[in-house]
């Protein structure tokens, strides 16, 4: 079998097999070359000691010399080439006691992850699998190098991380490899909020973001996102749902865009709901305030998760307003962007369709109709340029001081009141009139 490797892979190769040594291209980078895909980056594994490895290149960085990993520069990028190494130990949970550099390259494949991830490949040795890695591509199955549970006693995280690999790959997981997770779900908690926030990331993003479902039913989304886990199971017996909450909040998640904030957004969308949750004499379930108690959940649960503020702050807003009844005209459409941008109105837009897509689809031709309408509008709104916040006035708050107002909240009330004006009549946006008015406004306040 042969595969193409890139000029610069190629190079550090024949160099380090031309000095002597074993080197092999290794992981993920051989695991996306079977299945078709072109690598995001290429690690090279090899028997040559770091010393070794930088005195036969040029440009070298010393990125991980005590795990033995050196940074080549080879024509502007780099790749990192590490020595065969046996671990021993990881009484943190995530980074071995010891290292000890070895020269066997089955000892290296030995230490890794998933069988997928521990395949090598060289242009004079072809392809080197001692753990049935290839079938188990054919077979689309994620299965754990040797014992699962002692791999994640190693490091937690690779629990999560097996099932971001079934997402991003549309594998299956290993039976065995599910209970030892079901086992050591406990384990996740000894695993930093900052790690497990960038595989719920990629989890997300992938073509299977409802893999999040996987989570639940492991026991790990019980550790990582309780609120989201009790959503699961928890029922609504009403006319517009079919699911119960959390299926709903899957469903709803796959029918988004591959956007960050939207999915986000999407998974959070309703897990205020269990708070809310309330029954009316007909047995119907009802939810009333469940958007506000889902956007308070959700600011906590992704400051817990080390989120950045800005992030927070948008799918918040989402959250908040995804119940939001926007009418198709163009006072409510613009008030509503008001609130959100144009970029998150778009996005909020996005998630009240999948939320609809996810709901009882008797009602759903007619939801998609009326939000296509809101888009429409939405979208002429942003041609001609027409007005719906504050900085779109063309007076400001220093306008307002010049004819006596004060500082402070008065011209902030004031200028609130002018937009709502324009947002109506878009052609009262002049600055004769608006000055007029502001007048007016000062006198009543007398």
């Amino acid at each position: 079998m042969k595969l193409m490797l890139t000029e610069g892979v190629k190079n550090i190769l024949s160099r380090l097999e031309s000095g002597g040594f074993s080197a092999f291209v290794a992981g993920g980078a051989v695991r996306d070359m079977l299945m078709g895909r072109t690598p995001h980056d290429y690690d090279i594994a090899t028997n040559a000691l770091p010393n070794e490895v930088k005195a036969l290149f040029s440009r070298t960085i010393d990125t991980g010399i005590k795990h033995g990993t050196v940074t080549v520069v080879e024509k502007h990028i780099g790749y990192e080439v590490t020595t065969f190494r046996r671990e021993g130990g990881y009484s943190d949970g995530r980074h071995p006691d010891s290292v000890e550099f070895v020269n066997d390259v089955r000892e290296d494949c030995a230490r890794r992850d998933f069988t997928v991830n521990s395949m090598m490949y060289s242009t004079s040795r072809g392809l080197v699998d001692f753990f049935g890695g290839q079938k188990d591509i054919e077979n689309k199955i994620i299965r754990c190098v040797g014992d699962s549970a002692t791999r994640f006693k190693e490091d937690a995280l690779r629990m999560l991380r097996a099932v971001r690999f079934g997402a991003a790959l549309s594998f299956e997981l290993d039976g065995e490899l599910k209970t030892a997770v079901k086992k050591c779900a406990p384990l996740i908690r000894n695993v930093s909020n900052e790690r497990i926030l960038s595989e719920l990331n990629k989890i997300l993003i992938s073509d299977n973001p409802d893999y999040i479902r996987t989570l639940h039913e492991l026991g790990l989304l019980a550790y990582i996102l309780p609120e989201l886990d009790r959503c699961f199971g928890e029922p609504q017996r009403n006319k517009y749902h079919i699911y119960d909450v959390g299926e709903h909040t899957m469903q709803t998640v796959k029918n988004t865009p591959p956007d960050m904030v939207t999915r986000w957004a999407a998974l959070m969308h309703d897990v205020g709901k269990p708070c809310c949750s309330s029954t009316d004499s007909n047995g119907i379930i009802h939810f009333y305030g469940h958007h506000r108690e889902s956007r308070n959940i959700t600011e906590d649960a992704l400051h817990r998760l080390r989120m950045d503020s800005d992030s927070i702050k948008d799918i918040s807003v989402i959250v908040e307003n995804h119940d939001v009844r926007i009418e198709p005209v163009f006072s409510s459409v613009k008030r509503m962007m008001s609130k959100t941008g144009k970029d998150l109105f778009e996005k909020l837009l996005r998630i009240q369709i999948a939320d609809n897509m996810a709901k009882n689809p008797a009602h759903l031709p007619d939801k998609l109709q009326k939000l296509d309408a809101i888009y429409n509008i939405y979208r002429e709104i942003l041609i001609e340029n027409q007005p719906y916040l504050i900085s779109h006035l063309v007076v400001n708050g220093r306008d307002l001081i010049k004819i006596g107002y004060k500082t402070g909240r008065e011209i902030g009330d004031t200028l609130k009141i002018l937009i709502n004006e324009v947002i109506i009549k878009p052609e009262l946006n002049n600055r004769e009139y608006l000055l007029q008015r502001a007048k007016e406004l000062k006198r009543k306040k007398r």
